[in-house]
């Protein structure tokens, strides 16, 4: 509660470091992303696990809902991977990157993933067919987190080099 700073509750359920989390678009749903190789679903309201999302062969750093919550997001060291929630089946792999991928994002319209890796670039994609749009070159160290501003005009990255990038999306 963060009027009282009490703790409402605590999700237990993963057996390594939580690396990314992410509420749905209504609030209901949260899912985490782990090293433990799984990605749980939890009901916010009761704090139960409602699936597990794993390969059984990656770790999990970064995990995002798209604008409509029907689709996750999530980085690691197999790429982007793209799930569906109801069913929690795995939709799509984004391979391009060519090192482990540290943060995703889904643009406002949910069309976009940027996706933010070590390879020290950050990679656009088409939600629909999966295919690169284009690679941002610039930063000279891990990029650690990616953001769309709210227009979806714009990309801000963050970097191990130290800086925070903004790049404009052309038309």
């Amino acid at each position: 509660d963060v009027s009282t700073g009490k703790r409402i509750r605590t999700l237990t359920g993963h057996t390594a470091a939580v690396n990314g989390v992410s509420f749905s678009p209504d609030g209901k749903t949260i899912a985490s992303g782990s090293r433990d190789e799984a990605i749980l679903l939890w009901d916010v309201s009761t704090g139960e696990l409602i699936r597990t999302l794993t390969t059984l062969t990656t770790w999990f750093s970064s995990v995002s809902f798209s604008p409509d919550g029907k689709t996750i997001a999530s980085g690691g060291y197999d790429g982007v991977l793209l799930w569906d929630v109801n069913t929690g089946e795995l939709i799509r792999t984004l391979t391009g990157h060519t090192h482990s991928v540290l943060s995703v994002s889904f643009s406002p319209d949910g069309k976009t993933i940027a996706s933010g890796g070590k390879d020290n670039t950050v990679r656009l994609w088409d939600v629909s067919t999966g295919k690169r749009i284009r690679t941002l070159t610039g930063h000279t160290a891990a990029v650690e987190s990616v953001s769309f501003s709210p227009d979806g005009k714009t990309i801000a990255s963050g970097s191990w080099d130290g800086t925070v990038r903004l790049w404009k999306l052309a038309d």
